[in-house]
This record gives structure tokens, C-alpha cells and sequence, in this order.
């Protein structure tokens, strides 16, 4: 990308925005060429993604398989039984009546009847000609390979956009804090220094029961106007996602529902449940705790839940946080982060594994990898504690960014087999071999002046098209896109997502995603590409999901 270009583009990013629904990014009207940057991509991981697409159309062509199969076996009757009867017709053939239209069918049946003998007696079979032989060996293995596949299928998602009573400006933001008259003057100085910072826009969803101080209200911050909010974001993207998939709440098999903070009695499940009037039997799990990389996690479960049943099902997932009872009202710096950067947002996915669901499926689920770190500093990373004064918020670690990056690191060298092209696989592992063998010279004193080996880091360009990294913040961002070598383009449904919406913590991902496939015209989605998913959460955790667009 020319200098200029990314210049234009990042001061973009730094223009307000526009408070319209419709006018989803200044981003957008800026002409970013994808051309003027070449990649090489793998022609191999090209089929295998059309493979894919083609296979949607699997329960298609297998029923066509079986009309060719069975037209072959009344074939073979029609000629079998033209050498037994007079007739006055050519050689191979029968005069039309119903009289021969009876006789190939009683023919036919007969031929069944035989060909059952025949296996059960061990001879195989025999009775069946080589073309009909052949077109059901064709079948059997298709049916098989496409047994094998097990897909993930998802029909429809939705994000949740709020009312205009729920945006709020910066300005507006600052003032809520002041209203809450806990804050310091220090406080307040520092969350206006983060606030204009935080590269999120001047019209972003905070809920109702906060934003009502500013009409001389109390702030209600209540389990019951916390219920209400949850009520407002989940009901609407349910309803939504439901009806773009064409799926009745009936149908719904399992329903997954991750919220971090937020965990009431009865739960957000049975409410969704009571709502919509989902059956009694439906399988229902409701995730806490576990912060921002949740979704991926959600959909991942959903999946083994759907996979686990012998004729297939339908999967909601409902990923969302809850600000309301979420509000800090200490003054302790490592606290007040969450203040200023998490906003209101939700997003619900429809999944299906089922067969015939593959050529109405918007995408399909390729790969989902999930990376926990296990020491102390991925533990206190992200916690939720109270602070010297007893007041409870969730305290962001000054060691988050390094666990982060490690945790990433993980991630992608677990994806990474089975996104890159081999060409990018056999440098990483040339790379390990020379950085080992250089060590072990070192320590074994051999050679004690050899230069440090650099890892090589992979282009997953190559094996992906587009990107949805979780919006956590601007220098999440950057620093992504910097480790990876992205081009602005592909940051840019992540950099719209933040200036938009906010962090909307688990459901940032699904923003972006309805940005590439609705608005991104720098870099335009096409069926047959590779989309990934990454996120962080509490734990520490990377959670990380390719899917393919059908």
C-alpha cells in the first residue's frame, strides 16, 4: 500500500462518527486498493475451499446419484427382459403398455429380491452390471466422505444496534462519571486521557440505567435494570438471527449463552428459553467468567453438543456483556480502564451440522483452536477483585500486554497447520531446526560467536483472507497488526468495530465479521474465502476460529 494511502486511511480513523446507523464508516470511502499489495496466495488451499463449497451441495448431488443409479438398474431390466418377450420393437427394447410397464416393475422387484439373496449368501453381486456396480461404488464413497466431513454450518447471525437514546459522546461519558460523585478530580483527568485515547467514536451504546443521570435521574444500577438490559440486547439479536436463518425457536436444539460479569438466578438461558418458548428438551449452558475470547468458546461447545447427535440439530449461541451492574466507582488506576472502553453489545449465531442446511449456510466452520495459560501473571492478568476501598471492578494486569502476546503466539502455532500452505509450514520448521541447532552449538561451546536466529514469522495472509481480531482496544490492534504484517485493510473491520461500537467485549468479533461481509469495500468478501476469528479473554486465554464463506 502506498504511503500516502495508509496515511489517508488513518486519519480516517481519527474523525468522528457520523451518528447514522447507515453510515457505518468514514473508512469506507476511502478507496484502499487490495491490489497495490501482492501476496502469493497457496493455489492448494484455493481448491480445498472450493471443495467446501461444492460439498453444500452434497444431499443435491448424491439424490441425483440415486435417480442415475436406479434409472441404470430399470435399464438393465428393460434389456434383460427385451431378450425373453416377442416383440415388434428394436433390438434392446419394449413396445410402451402397461402390460411391459408392469413387467419391468415386477421385473425389477424380482431383480432386488435376487441381488439380496445373493449377498446374504456370500456371492456378491453378481446380478448387477458393471455400470451399476460402478455408479454405486461412486455413491457409497461419496456418502461416506461426506459422513466424514461432520460440518458446522452457520445459517444467520445478528449484532445488536441500540437505540439512540442509549449513545452517548465522550463528553457525555466524562459527565456520567462526575454524576456517580465518587470520582476524583485525578480520576476523572485520567479516564478523559484514555476516553480520547481509546479510538472509540462519539456515538457508542452505554445502558439505560446508567445513562439516566444524565437526565436528573439516580443511576439504577439494580439486578432488575440489569435484567432489563440484558432483556433489550439478547430478545432482539435472538429474534433477529432467528428469523434471518427462516429457523422457529421450536427448532432449537441447544442454546449456549456466554456472559462474563453478569450471572443471575434463574439464568440468562431460562430466560431466553421462557421468552421464546423453546421446547423442554432443549440442551442449555450458560458461560461465565470468561471474559472476552468467550464467543469462539461458545461456538466451539455448540458444536460438539450438535455433533454428538446421530441425525444432526440446530444451535443458538448468544454471546454478550452486561454494563449495568458493571460500573466501577473506585479510584484505583489499574480499575478505572474498564470505565471508559466497554460498551453495550451482544451478537447471536445460528449454527446447524445438519446436511441439507449446507447450501442456505452463510458459512462454515473450518477450524477452532483455544490456548489457556497456566502460570500465575495469565491468571492475574485480567481479575475481578476489590480494590483498597472495597470497591469491586475487574483489574487489568500492567503484564497483560506481554501474557497476551505469548498467549497468541501459542494460538497461532496450534492454527497454524491447518491454515498456511506447506511452503509457509517448511520455513517455520526450518527455522526452529536452525535456531536449536545454533543453541546447542552455543552451549556446547563449539561456536560461541553465531548470530541470534530471528523465528520466522508465517504470512497467514496466504492461507487467509480477511481478519476479525478482537477490538480490545487501539494498541491490541496495532500491535496484531504490526506481529503479523497486515496490511490496513485487513485491521479495518477492527479499527470500525472500536470506533462504532466500543469494546463490546465477547461479541466485538461478530461486529467485524457484519462489517466485512456489509460495508468493508477496501478488501470485498467473495464466497469461497477464508475469514479468522481471534480473541482474548480472562484466564488468560486466545481463542482463535477460521471459518469458510459459502
Amino acid at each position: 500500500m502506498a504511503p500516502e494511502q495508509r496515511n489517508t486511511v488513518h486519519d480516517a480513523q481519527e474523525m468522528r462518527r457520523i451518528d447514522s446507523e447507515t453510515d457505518m464508516s468514514v473508512m469506507s470511502e476511502i478507496e484502499t486498493d487490495p491490489g497495490t499489495y501482492k501476496v502469493r496466495k497457496s493455489r492448494l488451499i484455493g481448491m480445498v475451499n472450493w471443495t467446501h463449497v461444492i460439498v453444500t451441495h452434497a444431499p443435491q448431488i448424491l439424490v441425483f446419484g440415486i435417480i442415475v443409479l436406479l434409472a441404470q438398474i430399470v435399464q438393465q431390466v428393460v434389456v434383460d427382459l427385451s431378450s425373453k418377450v416377442e416383440h415388434h420393437a428394436s433390438p434392446g427394447e419394449l413396445e410402451f403398455s402397461l402390460e411391459t410397464i408392469v413387467a419391468v416393475l415386477e421385473e425389477t422387484k424380482n431383480l432386488f429380491i435376487d441381488i439380496y439373496k445373493s449377498v446374504s449368501e456370500s456371492h456378491g453381486l453378481v446380478l448387477l452390471s458393471p455400470q451399476v456396480k460402478t455408479t454405486a461404488l461412486v455413491l457409497i464413497i461419496g456418502g461416506w466422505l461426506i459422513r466424514m466431513d461432520n460440518p458446522c454450518y452457520l445459517l444467520s447471525f445478528a449484532t445488536f444496534h441500540a437505540p439512540d437514546d442509549w449513545k452517548v459522546s465522550h463528553d457525555q461519558i466524562i459527565e456520567m462519571m462526575r454524576l456517580q460523585k465518587c470520582f476524583t478530580d485525578k480520576s476523572i483527568e485520567f479516564m478523559t486521557k484514555i476516553l480520547a485515547k481509546s479510538a472509540t467514536g462519539q456515538a457508542t451504546a452505554w445502558p439505560p440505567g446508567i445513562t439516566q443521570c444524565l437526565k436528573g435521574q439516580e443511576t439504577d444500577r439494580t439486578i432488575e435494570a440489569s435484567r432489563k438490559e440484558a432483556e433489550a440486547v439478547i430478545f432482539t439479536i435472538v429474534e433477529d438471527a432467528l428469523k434471518k436463518a427462516n429457523v422457529s425457536a421450536k427448532e432449537i436444539d441447544v442454546l449456549v449463552i456466554n456472559c462474563s460479569l453478569f450471572s443471575p438466578t434463574p439464568s440468562l438461558c431460562a430466560m431466553v428459553i421462557s421468552k421464546f418458548g423453546m421446547r423442554s428438551d432443549i440442551a442449555s449452558y450458560n458461560l461465565s467468567g470468561m471474559g472476552c475470547g468467550a464467543s469462539l468458546i461458545s461456538v466451539g461447545l455448540a458444536k460438539d453438543l450438535l455433533q454428538r447427535r446421530n441425525f444432526g440439530g440446530k444451535a443458538l449461541v448468544v454471546s454478550t456483556e452486561i454494563i449495568t451492574p458493571n460500573l466501577y466507582h473506585g479510584n484505583d488506576r489499574g480499575f478505572l480502564i474498564q470505565n471508559t472502553l466497554f460498551r453495550c453489545g451482544g451478537a447471536a449465531m445460528v449454527l446447524s451440522n445438519k446436511w441439507t442446511d449446507g447450501r442456505k449456510a452463510w458459512y462454515k466452520l473450518l477450524n477452532t483452536v483455544r490456548v489457556q495459560g497456566n502460570d500465575t501473571e495469565s491468571y492475574n492478568a485480567v481479575y475481578e477483585t476489590q480494590d483498597d476501598d472495597g470497591y469491586r471492578g475487574v483489574r487489568l494486569s500492567k503484564d497483560i500486554v506481554k501474557v497476551a502476546g505469548k498467549c497468541m503466539e501459542k494460538n497461532m502455532t496450534m492454527i497454524g497447520p491447518y491454515v498456511l500452505p506447506l511452503t509457509e509450514q517448511i520455513l517455520v520448521v526450518m527455522s526452529l531446526i536452525k535456531k536449536h541447532t545454533f543453541k546447542a552449538l552455543k552451549k556446547s561451546g563449539i561456536a560461541k560467536n553465531l548470530p541470534h536466529v530471528k523465528m520466522y514469522v508465517p504470512d497467514f495472509k496466504r492461507g487467509i483472507d480477511h481478519f476479525c481480531i478482537h477490538a480490545g482496544g487501539r494498541a491490541v490492534i496495532d500491535g496484531i497488526e504490526k506481529n503479523m504484517k497486515l496490511e490496513v485493510y485487513h485491521t479495518e473491520p477492527s479499527r470500525m468495530a472500536l470506533m462504532n461500537y466500543g469494546n463490546t467485549s465477547s461479541s466485538s468479533i461478530w461486529y467485524e465479521l457484519e462489517y466485512i461481509q456489509e460495508h468493508q469495500r477496501s478488501n470485498p468478501l467473495k464466497k469461497g474465502d477464508r475469514i479468522m476469528q481471534v480473541a482474548f479473554g480472562s484466564g488468560f486465554k486466545c481463542t482463535s476460529g477460521v471459518w469458510l464463506k459459502l
